[in-house]
């Protein structure tokens, strides 16, 4: 199974808490995940400084701190840092079933020590065979209850309820880089099939691309050409009020890229001021409740 945007990612994440000690997000297990890969994609990554960074002039090690610091880790740092942060005040209001959509190399469920929350992980057949080996290999233990199957397909309901959620009970679902490799049709789909299935109360997070284009949405836009992820979507605003609503759910939060800098950056930025970040632009971030 080769998936080069959940390697990339999963990197971003272990970069990062390699070589930080005030963390935007810290994930701590991302690396052994990864095994062998972090080496590779870190090479592959030093390799493309002339794509990322057509003027730079330095070292190689030097090079890929820019790379990830102001091209991979700000979008994956940041919609982790809130969906999880999102995820803790949900658990505060009862939410007992995590649903993690398209979950790739996520490690919350390995991370996790809360016995009194079910984590749901949904991703495509081999992906899923793929992670599990990969923490069987690493010797690492997860508590995630894995759901193979399409987003795309109908489908993807009744394997979950098979899997044992429990629809009446309170949920949170991260649906994290999923608007991107979407059509609108096919999200607002699976944003239906959740309202159907999710108990009153019940919230769901995601990040969107909004239709004010930034640098570095055009940057993720050629890495998921290079590994056939052809990205389908962008939303105004107004227009994903009118779909959540259309699907049973109420915007609870809206962050523009200002706002989730000064929310989830600035710790980090304060103390690590030589290897500054910021959100990017052009990706905006969502909290949705279901409508009582």
């Amino acid at each position: 199974m080769e998936n080069l945007t959940a390697k990339v990612s999963c990197f971003a994440r272990a970069y990062h808490y390699e070589n930080n000690k005030v963390y935007i997000f810290a994930d701590s297990t991302a690396k052994a995940l990864l095994g062998a890969d972090y080496d590779k994609v870190a090479e592959s990554m030093s390799q493309g400084i002339g794509f990322f960074l057509p003027d730079f002039k330095g070292s190689k090690e030097d090079g890929l701190r820019l790379i990830v610091d102001k091209q991979l880790s700000p979008s994956v740092l940041g919609r982790s840092a809130y969906c999880e942060r999102m995820l803790k005040n949900e658990k505060q209001f009862g939410c007992s079933q995590y649903l993690v959509f398209a979950s790739g190399y996520d490690t919350f469920a390995i991370r996790n020590e809360n016995g009194n929350l079910s984590v749901f992980e949904l991703d495509l057949p081999d992906m899923i065979t793929d992670k599990k080996a990969r923490i069987e290999n690493a010797g690492l233990k997860t508590n995630a209850v894995y759901v193979p199957c399409s987003l795309a397909e109908k489908e993807w309901t009744d394997e979950l309820i098979k899997a044992g959620f429990e629809s009446e009970k309170r949920a949170f679902g991260s649906l994290l880089g999923i608007s991107y490799y979407l059509t609108k049709e096919e999200f607002k789909a699976l944003l239906k099939a959740l309202g159907e299935i999710m108990s009153e109360g019940s919230a769901i997070c995601f990040d969107y691309p909004s239709k004010d284009d930034g640098k570095e949405t055009q940057t993720n836009q050629a890495l998921a050409q290079g590994a056939n992820e052809q990205m389908k979507a962008q939303y105004s605003e107004d227009e994903l009020v009118k779909i959540l609503e259309e699907c049973g759910f109420l915007i609870y939060e809206h962050l523009d890229h200002n706002e989730m800098t000064k929310q989830y950056f600035a710790d980090y930025n304060n103390t690590c001021k030589e290897h500054k970040m910021e959100a990017p632009k052009g990706v905006c971030y969502i909290l949705a409740t279901k409508k009582l």
